[in-house]
């Protein structure tokens, strides 16, 4: 390996490193704009420059590889006067908007100037300006302040397989724009603005409402989707302002999804801040005691196996085990956290997981996706996908719909009989799994709510023990969830216990009047019709389809609002923190659940959410472990049985808008009229 020596340290790197890598692997800090280590090398920013001794002129150490024997100098009068001069270059066109743009306080190229601009300039021509561009209801453009690093460019090209935006004329003539003059068509645009380092590409929704240092910043997890996506939610009084990702390489890298960064304004709109109790037909504000007294009045004394509960799919494992304990003592057992009515086995944790983690998708080299499109329901985990497959040696199968995954695949056809085929070893896309050294299969949610969902999960099984899917090392049986509670409600048996209806049983005694009280615990994506007249108790935060069918409604917290326990859909325990208080009288769920059991006489044993974590742990180990995938045991699961001829029916038909907080934001309307009900042209994805 090369060694070279940067202002004075001895380092040793592997070749085909270049000079910028090496500096910071030894703490030295080089600055640029055009770099990023996420994406393709342009080096055409020259912010980078440093001194090589016996070099003619500074180089750019961004796009230069280390060579034996070099010393580089990254402060030396040379490197800095050139960096002076590349800054002086940069601010010729730059307007002067720092005092009213949104990236002052978080502008690299403020920094920069601070540490190598001079104190006047040497041009005194008139400034140029440029047409702003429409990118979109989440991008604003200010283009006169582009820099042309082309970070967005290399963006949208590389990472979201969308490329849309280029660059147009040469020189002083140059311009960042979408080709076609069309909003910015991926499920990852807001990333943009997190890479412009200067104030050209920034947040339309945030625009003009608060600056950097009036934010009070909490560590979260993103629950709109199941892949756990880290988050930091900047919060002003009780407000969230915005949502941005946090850097964690096993799960979102760096990336987040267009719904997880800007439903949140969804927050504000349709919010429960008081119960209510459903009068004469109506709803109509009560006190907590009121709510309860309703409760009790229609529930004590009930037969267990007229009572029933389903989970939603936001929320947190604390809320799901107070239920669980709640239901329990009150003799019911027909519970459900799967909405959607999955054919998943809660008794096998290998059956529900994404057993190969989402960062081992970068190990595989065959990948068969059934039922599922991983760019609506998980866009960050389709990107690791996409960075794999620009690697080479990736072939990419799917059984369903004909969609643009933005990399190349082949589409089986979208009969989910295809599936038996590749089981038995009779379709030839079997002869790829078996060839393969790291094979993996994903199975959907449009697969496994069919009808024979069960039969669909046994045959994805005997693919994957056929076809060495799995094997020592190695486990590639992956399922995808799209709810971001499920995975946490299987793993504390928020499942039926014996005898117990599950959701499609609930709702068709709901129907019968064989169940008579629901419990419905954020529960929103079930048909609510089919409750019958059963008497609905309602415990979420939006007045969403749940509330508008309730007969009494309790107001929860909104992910936001509270401590909790989220596990993805790897299995992965993670935990958000509260970053604002709930409004009015709304409180944290499981502690609405513990009030509601000491009515009951049936208090639970637990008064802080330390003693309700404990719990967790208790009833599943899993839970003690944060932050850690534990391998789940390989067994026996699904219900062998015939597949049927027909396709899917994707859970995810508008990606803006699949949850309450989600529907009430007024920035996933404009994305739904925009990408969804065709506000604008759209450019479909790359293969390159």
């Amino acid at each position: 390996m090369p060694k070279l020596t940067i202002d004075g340290i001895a380092v040793e790197v592997p070749p085909n490193t270049t000079i910028l890598q090496a500096a910071e692997s030894v703490g030295v800090e080089i600055p640029r704009f055009c770099y990023h280590d996420r994406l393709s090398i342009a080096g055409n920013c020259r912010m980078c420059l440093v001194d090589v001794e016996k070099s003619p002129k500074p180089v750019a150490s961004c796009a230069m590889p280390v060579g034996e024997g070099m010393v580089v100098h990254t402060k030396s009068e040379r490197a800095n006067k050139a960096r002076g001069g590349v800054m002086e270059f940069l601010l010729i066109n730059h307007p002067l908007d720092c005092p009213i743009c949104d990236q002052a306080g978080e502008c690299d190229l403020q920094d920069q100037a601070m540490a190598y601009g001079f104190d006047r300039g040497s041009f005194h021509e008139n400034k140029r300006a440029v047409r702003d561009k429409y990118m979109g209801p989440v991008v604003e453009t200010v283009m006169t302040r582009c820099i042309h690093c082309t970070r967005c460019v290399r963006f949208a090209t590389e990472v979201a397989g969308v490329p849309q935006l280029g660059a147009t004329g040469r020189g002083e003539d140059m311009e960042i724009t979408t080709y076609l003059e069309g909003a910015l068509a991926s499920e990852l645009s807001g990333n943009v603005v997190d890479l412009c380092p200067v104030g050209a590409l920034t947040s339309k929704p945030y625009a003009f409402n608060a600056r950097p240092w009036e934010l009070r910043k909490t560590e979260s997890v993103d629950v709109m989707d199941a892949v756990g996506t880290n988050v930091r939610l900047d919060a002003r009084g009780r407000q969230v302002m915005r949502v941005l990702p946090r850097v964690n390489e096993d799960v979102n890298e760096e990336w987040l999804a267009d719904k997880s960064r800007h439903a949140i304004d969804g927050l504000r709109y349709q919010r429960l801040d008081k119960p209510y109790i459903r009068k004469n037909g109506k709803l109509t504000a009560a006190s907590w005691d009121e709510a309860f007294a309703a409760i009790i009045a229609k529930v004590k004394g009930m037969n267990g196996a007229k009572i029933a509960a389903i989970a939603g799919d936001t929320v947190d494992a604390e809320a799901m085990i107070a239920l669980k304990d709640l239901m329990t003592a009150l003799g019911s057992s027909n519970l459900d956290c799967r909405q959607d009515g999955a054919a998943l086995d809660a008794s096998v944790r290998a059956s529900y997981l994404f057993n190969s983690t989402i960062a081992g998708i970068e190990q595989a080299d065959a990948i068969l996706i059934v039922g599922a499109n991983p760019r609506k329901e998980a866009p960050v985990l389709n990107a690791r996908i996409r960075k794999r497959y620009l690697r080479g040696g990736l072939q990419v199968a799917v059984i369903g719909d004909a969609q643009d995954l933005t990399y190349k695949l082949e589409n089986l056809g979208a009969d989910a009989s295809i599936l038996a085929k590749i089981a038995d070893g009779s379709h030839p896309f079997a002869a790829t799994l078996k060839a393969a050294k790291k094979p993996m299969i994903i199975v959907g949610m449009a697969a496994l709510t069919r009808t024979d969902g069960a039969a669909i999960l046994a045959a994805a099984k005997s693919v994957a023990d056929n076809c060495g899917v799995v094997k020592d090392g190695w486990n590639g049986f992956n399922v995808l969830h799209t709810a971001a509670a499920r995975v946490g409600g299987l793993d504390l048996g928020f499942v039926p216990g014996a005898g117990g209806k599950d959701v499609r049983g609930i709702l068709a005694g709901a129907t019968s009047g064989e169940i008579e009280v629901v419990y419905l615990l954020g529960a929103d994506e079930i048909d609510t019709a089919k409750l019958g007249k059963a008497f609905v108790i309602y415990q979420g935060h939006h007045g969403d389809r749940g509330a508008h069918r309730a007969d009494v409604v309790l107001p929860g917290a909104a992910y936001t609002e509270k401590d909790g326990t989220y596990v993805n859909t790897e299995g992965r325990v993670q935990r958000g923190l509260r970053a604002v208080f709930a409004p009015g009288d709304a409180r944290e769920d499981w502690t609405i659940i513990r009030a509601l059991s000491e009515k009951f006489g049936k208090t639970l044993p637990y008064d802080n959410i330390a003693q309700v974590r404990a719990r967790l742990a208790y009833v599943n180990p899993t839970f003690a472990g944060v932050d850690k995938v534990m391998p789940a045991e390989w067994k026996a699961f699904g219900v062998s049985g015939a597949i049927a001829a027909g396709g899917f029916v994707y859970p995810v038909q508008n990606y803006y808008m699949t949850d309450p907080i989600s529907r009430a934001s007024r920035t996933m309307a404009q994305c739904t009229e925009e990408f969804v009900l065709g506000g604008s042209k759209q450019v479909t994805g790359t293969h390159g």
